[in-house]
């Protein structure tokens, strides 16, 4: 089996399904009882029942640009169908959403080419708190499991705990950790982990980086640092660059998003607590506004609650 190539499943298998139906209980209550109440009285969908809709969708925190998106796409098979009860409009809202999230992730990571990078590269970013090191551990885990070599950086120097905990994971899940003193330059980390899983001849290699998210100029120079560093020990390193977002800070994802994308070639997303919130929707959002695939998302606090994302498995769950 060729390196990934066991993210290509194409079905959610029934034990992820329903971690993953647990996992947006909290969204699907709000979204599908908002929507509800959008109808409520009407039997056809008519301008106030689209006004109600777009409440719902930016209270659900799927983003006014993406609202705007969706109703316009509802209207327009409004228009086209002349008629279209209030009962339908749940199947139209999925199928849109489901549309949306198709487009916006063309490049998606099922069909994505890894070609023959041995180690695979992947540096992850986000700010503290958005739980960036336990997806790290969850993700490591993940490869451990279908039999691939796997080594951690601890290369977020600046913080003691942060260097500590990617120890406790590397020895909860079983996989090596490269780590030096507290204020060591990240970009050495960095260097060392590449070294040593060449010399070791492991599959992928995760960097975690620091959490701060200071201006951007800072925080470009920084990440820009650790690339370079990583590209003398493996050509075009890092593969992939992993933005990690808390799913329950809703608006504040977004904006987390553009700061992140500014300074560095973030290529894929993991969103994280979606199990604990309301504000699912900011799946959608984020997918739509950055044009950045969703890889993974986080549905709840077991090591094996990080999900491949899956755009057809995560509409069908909202809509039960």
């Amino acid at each position: 089996m060729g390196l990934f190539d066991f993210f290509k499943k194409k079905e959610t298998a029934p034990e992820a399904q329903e971690a993953l139906d647990r996992g947006l209980e909290k969204t699907k209550e709000g979204f599908l009882s908002k929507i509800t109440k959008a109808v409520a009285g009407k039997s056809t969908v008519d301008d106030d029942v689209l006004d109600n809709l777009e409440e719902v969708l930016v209270t659900s925190d799927v983003g006014v640009s993406t609202t705007l998106k969706i109703i316009e796409r509802v209207q327009s098979r409004v228009s086209k169908d002349k008629y279209l009860s209030t009962s339908e409009l749940n199947h139209l809202l999925r199928d849109e959403i489901q549309l949306l999230l198709a487009e916006n992730n063309s490049n998606d990571f099922r069909k994505f080419e890894y070609g023959d990078h041995k180690p695979y590269v992947i540096m992850v970013v986000g700010v503290n708190g958005v739980g960036k090191t336990t997806t790290i551990g969850k993700l490591a885990n993940k490869l451990k499991n279908e039999n691939l070599k796997v080594v951690l950086g601890a290369a977020d120097t600046f913080r003691a705990a942060a260097v500590e905990q990617i120890k406790l994971w590397g020895e909860r899940v079983g996989v090596r950790v490269v780590a030096q003193a507290m204020g060591s330059d990240p970009a050495s980390v960095a260097f060392d982990t590449l070294q040593s899983a060449v010399a070791n001849k492991e599959d992928v290699v995760i960097i975690d980086t620091a959490g701060r998210l200071h201006n951007k100029i800072g925080l470009m120079n920084e990440l820009g640092k650790i690339k370079n560093v990583m590209e003398k020990v493996i050509p075009n390193a890092p593969h992939e660059i992993l933005l990690v977002l808390d799913g329950s800070t809703g608006q504040n994802a977004f904006e987390q998003c553009k700061q992140f994308t500014e300074a560095t070639d973030v290529n894929a997303l993991a969103i994280t607590k979606l199990d604990g919130t309301a504000k699912g929707g900011v799946v959608i959002g984020i997918s739509d506004q950055f044009k950045i695939p969703v890889k993974y998302i986080g549905v709840g606090e077991g090591v094996n609650d990080l999900q491949l994302f899956d755009k057809k498995a995560f509409v069908d769950s909202l809509f039960k």
